[in-house]
């Protein structure tokens, strides 16, 4: 699986209408064949952070991503409404979507 987590700081005046900026282009992501999940959260610490996690489930999905017509659209929209460049962390992982926490599981109420 090809794991991406991206972080990105909206400008304060975008911040409150990121995820609707977002929309479309997270629609369509979660539409495609080989996306495996696509999940925003916003920061607790800034509320101008917002952090994408996503994966595909091979480099072809993730290429496939790459050249579509709504990641080139997603990145425009988002161009107008960053502070700063994104950071990213992009990495193949032995593994296809999320899996238990060994550490830690529910109690009884």
């Amino acid at each position: 699986m090809i794991f991406i987590a991206v972080r990105f700081t909206a400008r304060p005046d975008q911040a409150d209408r990121w995820l609707d900026l977002v929309d479309d282009f997270t629609r369509a992501t979660r539409a495609e064949p080989g996306n495996l999940f696509f999940d925003w959260s916003r920061s607790v610490d800034d509320p101008n952070v917002f952090v994408l996690l996503e994966a595909f489930a091979d480099a072809e999905a993730g290429a496939a991503h790459v050249a579509s017509p709504h990641f080139t659209a997603g990145l425009a929209a988002m161009a107008g409404a960053i502070a700063t460049t994104p950071e990213i962390i992009n990495v193949e992982v032995p593994q296809q979507g999320w899996g238990a926490m060994a550490e830690l599981s529910p109690t009884a109420p």
